[in-house]
């Protein structure tokens, strides 16, 4: 029997096919209800800024961006080509949103993971880890972020997105994909990533109380595993005005790597 590995690296996926997975992966994560305290398509969750709408054009504005840093993994460009693709991305994101921030975890953590698998959709973990690994250990080490979710890590002492990226995305390959893998849902997933993840989006809104208390309720939700109770999570996740951005992201790569038959 041919391994799913295998015939990836067989078949060879193309930027395009790279790309619309992706998007189609941002919207696997949009569609999933209940979630505590996120978008969805019938709630706004804890945000008063956004709701499926802006997910939507966001959503739009970001297809051409996952294909051409495809593009860019395959042809192995170094680590600033990337990155200023993502900064483009990010603008026409705002540009889309009127200026409300629905994706940029998903362009940094979905636009490196897109380039991977462009570069070596066999085991994309290794292609970033040794093309880009030594360029986003710089950026996690000397690079002081200036955006909110890195300035709450720093505060608290949590592993940043920056650092997650340095190390492989750990939470993502060795929690995430299992999880999906392994079943029974994707609300099962969400929970079991909340539960691990230092999620700086949870630590800005609540502080780090917020993210131990978001961190509890999931292993609450495991251990019982009723809707009913993911729905009373997420009353108290909108009331205490948490939000598991950084989980979202993280679903949805998981999302993107099962779409193509990946780990």
């Amino acid at each position: 029997m041919i391994g799913a590995a295998s015939l990836v690296a067989r078949r060879r996926l193309s930027p395009q096919q790279i790309g619309r997975a992706a998007t189609l992966a941002l919207h696997d994560e949009l569609a999933l209800a209940p979630k505590p305290g996120l978008v969805t398509l019938t709630s706004r969750g804890s945000h008063e800024d956004m709701d499926a709408h802006t997910f939507m054009r966001s959503l739009f504005s970001l297809r051409s961006y996952f294909v051409r840093i495809a593009t860019l993994g395959r042809e192995h460009a170094p680590f600033e080509a990337l990155e200023r693709c993502g900064i483009e991305a990010e603008q026409r994101m705002l540009a889309a949103t009127g200026g409300i921030n629905t994706h940029r975890g998903a362009i940094f953590m979905l636009g490196l993971l897109c380039a991977a698998i462009g570069a070596n959709a066999q085991d994309p973990r290794a292609a970033l880890l040794g093309l880009w690994g030594e360029a986003l250990r710089a950026r996690s080490s000397e690079r002081r972020s200036t955006l909110p979710g890195g300035i709450a890590a720093r505060r608290y002492g949590l592993r940043s997105a920056s650092e997650e990226a340095a190390l492989g995305f750990p939470v993502l390959f060795e929690t995430a994909l299992p999880a999906l893998r392994e079943g029974p849902s994707r609300l099962h997933a969400l929970f079991r990533i909340i539960a691990v993840l230092d999620d700086s989006n949870l630590a800005r809104r609540g502080g780090l109380e917020g993210l131990r208390f978001a961190q509890a309720q999931a292993r609450r939700f495991l251990a019982d595993g009723r809707i009913e109770t993911a729905e009373a999570i997420g009353r108290e996740f909108v009331h205490r005005r948490l939000s598991p951005g950084g989980a979202a992201d993280t679903l949805a790569a998981a999302c993107l790597l099962v779409r193509l038959g990946i780990g």
